[in-house]
């Protein structure tokens, strides 16, 4: 099993930044990736950002592109999530994800693993 846990969120105003923070614990050795996604009220679950262990090539989605900035630290077994230009659109509850599975990092159904969120909120 692997347990995650998220930090960082919080409350900023448009053109702001948070950085995320998701630990990782437990049987780490076994993922081969990490991701972001976010739900905002009234919407599905959707991906924000991806990154595998080994290797760094990141995946975003295309609203956050350019804005937001994923990366890991093997070493301390977390990943992060660096989120610049915030608008008030991204305002949700962001979830840390981990997959044992090499796929295309963007579908919650290639996850096994799953933080219990945290809340950024965006104001105008």
């Amino acid at each position: 099993q692997v347990q995650l846990v998220e930090s960082g969120g919080g409350l900023v105003q448009a053109g702001g930044s948070l950085r995320l923070s998701c630990a990782a614990s437990g049987r780490t050795f076994s993922l081969n990736g990490m991701g972001w996604f976010r739900r905002a009220p009234g919407k599905e679950r959707e991906f924000v950002a991806g990154i595998m262990w080994r290797g760094s090539y990141p995946y975003y989605s295309e609203t956050v592109k350019g804005r937001f900035t994923i990366s890991r630290d093997n070493a301390e077994n977390t990943v992060y999530l660096q989120m610049n230009s915030l608008k008030p659109e991204d305002t949700a509850v962001y979830y840390c994800s981990a997959t044992r599975n090499i796929g295309t990092m963007r579908r919650t159904s290639e996850y096994d693993y799953w933080g219990q969120g945290t809340q950024v909120t965006v104001s105008s």
